[in-house]
């Protein structure tokens, strides 16, 4: 698929001149004077060495933290304007999470699993149930919904995962160390997965340490010492250009 035009795709979310520092008296500065938009129609990835920053910025872009000092907004709303509730509510509409561990509830089959992020939306059962077995559908799992996660393989498992992500239809799919706990064919395969979900609305960001992982994307954000030193477009071969 392709990446949309940067000069007429919507920005979905934005970094304005963002920096991040933690403790009183002895600070440290985990993100310096950051920029970044991320479109509708990107398919990026971050990358870069521990302590470069990744993890401040996931927390960022997730809208799990705020920073120090500039602004994070979503489709033009600076997320520190917002109270927790409102801000909380924002993020569950507009982010879909994918975690390397994928947090799964083990007593839950996977169209259980999917269904949890369906939730207090005010839903029927009906809906919450057709909703998560499309959302399953677009993973490939239709026929294994009914299955618990010691019942699927680590492949299986992240794809329930990306479905309980994509089943709110959010802005942005926000993966971090999505293939980090899988081989390397379950790891091509999650991101094909990605790859197929891209829309011309919608974003997939993937934070790895794995180049080869990156070289999926085709756009990629390198970071090192808690600023953007590279954000590239790629070849289809994974080539910067």
């Amino acid at each position: 698929m392709v990446r949309g035009d940067s000069q007429v795709s919507e920005v979905l979310l934005s970094l304005d001149g963002v920096s991040r520092v933690f403790g009183d008296e002895v600070e440290v500065h985990a993100l310096r004077d950051v920029s970044l938009d991320i479109r509708a129609g990107d398919f990026l990835s971050i990358v870069g060495p521990s302590g470069s920053g990744k993890s401040t910025l996931l927390g960022l872009l997730g809208v799990l933290d705020l920073p120090s000092s500039g602004a994070v907004r979503i489709q033009g709303t600076d997320m520190a304007d917002l109270g927790d509730a409102d801000r909380s509510r924002m993020r569950g509409g507009a982010i879909g999470f994918v975690f390397q561990q994928f947090h799964l509830i083990p007593h839950l089959t996977a169209l259980g699993n999917v269904e949890t992020a369906l939730l207090y939306r005010g839903l029927s059962a009906g809906e919450r149930r057709q909703g998560a077995m499309d959302a399953l559908e677009q993973v490939d799992l239709g026929n294994r919904y009914g299955h618990t996660p010691i019942q699927l393989s680590g492949g299986e498992q992240q794809r329930v995962a990306i479905a309980r992500a994509i089943v709110t239809d959010p802005l942005m799919v926000l993966a971090d160390e999505p293939t980090g706990a899988l081989d390397s064919q379950n790891a091509s395969n999650v991101m094909d997965i990605f790859g197929d979900l891209q829309s011309s609305d919608r974003a997939i960001c993937v934070v790895t340490h794995d180049l080869g992982v990156a070289s999926r994307t085709q756009r990629r954000i390198t970071m090192l010492d808690g600023g953007i030193v590279a954000d590239e477009l790629l070849n289809v071969a994974g080539g910067a250009r």
